[in-house]
């Protein structure tokens, strides 16, 4: 579809700086932007991409102030990265949206399917399982029995979801994840380790996104939770009993031990990890790789293993760097009091 400059400033209630009837059909990165292509600017890094761009519109914010002459149209909005995500979500939502049931899927007598749902080639669905309406469930999926999913949920191929897990409304579960696969409980016994049977099951609330191949276990009893509107990027570890708050996210890579609990509006780095049987704060940010051991207060920045707050570890940082002169410095004053002393006898 093709649209003009003034037709998408209207959608974004953006003001047009240019030819309003330039018209764009695609979207492109502001660095290879080509003509009837859209990009967008909103770090400042990138402003000098801008004055030699292609594109033929570029979004940017409303306070921007071009230093050189600019070719392409710009749309002025609010914020230009909320909007390029606006844009790209209404050019989602005019693709062909895939229906019906295959015939290779298995679906179980007792299984409850919605309206309007897709299920894909060898996908199964086991018994007394509940599909809301407008599920997408694609190829290869494997969902057990007694799984409830709510509504407009969209599972990926090779997705794996164990028996009485609870998905919400509106998520997204990308290939590979595997959701409630057994916790890690084994029981010392006479120099072995005696399994300890996880009973529990996991809840996604509504608007969850979980990246490709992220686990999250089932708990031993209760549930693990993953409350409305958390996103975990791929190849995340999420053990039993965790709990994790509204609107949190959480970089490639995190690992969560068991029974922590995250407060909601949380930001963790990639690689970060935390021990088990911790509290971690509402709103707080944890840096990538950092290593959490006790429990961390509200809106609190740290970084580092074990983490210190963040300014700190900035300050440890250029000091680490200085080291080796310091330690030269050190062994030279070692010298000099040395000689002192043998000075004074």
């Amino acid at each position: 579809m093709e649209f003009t400059a003034q037709q998408i400033a209207d959608f974004l209630k953006g003001s047009v700086v240019g030819d309003p009837t330039a018209k764009v059909n695609n979207f492109s990165k502001i660095e290879e932007g080509m003509p009837g292509s859209i990009t967008f600017l909103a770090n400042p890094k990138y402003e000098h991409f801008i004055y030699k761009t292609k594109a033929s519109i570029v979004l940017v914010n409303e306070d921007f102030t071009p230093t050189s002459e600019i070719t392409p149209t710009l749309i002025r909005v609010s914020n230009a990265y909320t909007s390029l995500a606006m844009l790209l979500d209404l050019a989602e939502q005019s693709k062909t949206r895939k229906n019906g049931i295959d015939s290779s899927a298995f679906i179980a007598q007792t299984a409850l399917i919605g309206e309007d749902c897709y299920i894909g080639t060898f996908a199964y669905i086991g018994e007394k399982t509940e599909i809301g309406k407008g599920c997408i469930i694609y190829p290869h999926a494997y969902i057990g029995d007694q799984v409830r999913i709510g509504e407009n949920t969209t599972i990926y191929p090779h997705v794996t979801i164990y028996d009485g897990c609870i998905i919400g409304n509106n998520c997204i579960i990308h290939a590979g994840a595997v959701v409630g696969a057994d916790g890690f409980g084994f029981a010392p016994e006479n120099g072995t380790y005696k399994k300890i049977p996880q009973v529990g099951n996991v809840i996604l609330e509504d608007e969850v996104e979980i990246g490709a191949n992220t686990t999250i276990d089932r708990a031993v009893m209760g549930s693990t939770t993953i409350h409305k509107g958390v996103k975990l990027d791929n190849l995340i570890q999420i053990a039993h009993n965790v709990e994790i708050g509204e609107n949190t996210v959480m970089a490639s890579q995190v690992g969560i031990a068991g029974s922590t609990k995250i407060g909601a509006n949380c930001m963790f780095g990639g690689q970060a990890g935390l021990g088990g049987h911790i509290t971690v704060g509402n709103n707080s940010q944890i840096g990538a790789q950092s290593g959490i051991i006790s429990n961390i207060k509200e809106n609190s920045q740290i970084m580092g293993s074990p983490a210190i707050p963040i300014k700190k570890f900035m300050q440890s940082s250029i000091i680490i760097k200085k080291l080796p002169e310091m330690y030269q410095s050190l062994n030279q004053l070692k010298k000099e009091v040395e000689e002192l002393k043998k000075n004074k006898q």
